[in-house]
């Protein structure tokens, strides 16, 4: 499980910072390191990227125990 959680956690920062370059600089790498955003390739890496997201969603609930769990011990 811990890889499928780097892998996610990158597939989830690329897709962060691709929205960073479409905000600021209104450039998608992704349509154009796979020549447009509709073709069946970037559409999949896409997916992959939004799935990758909503498996980080399970960090959520980590973070929570992690961060909460620490925070009542030392009071």
């Amino acid at each position: 499980m811990k890889v499928i959680n780097i892998i996610a956690l990158i597939l989830i920062l690329v897709g962060a910072l691709n929205w960073g370059l479409w905000g600021f600089f209104h450039f998608d790498v992704v349509a154009w390191i796979f020549k447009g955003d509709s073709s069946w390739l970037a559409r999949l890496v896409y997916a992959i990227i939004g799935l990758s997201g909503l498996w980080g969603l399970s960090f959520l609930g980590k973070c929570k125990t992690l961060c909460c769990g620490s925070y009542k011990k030392e009071q």
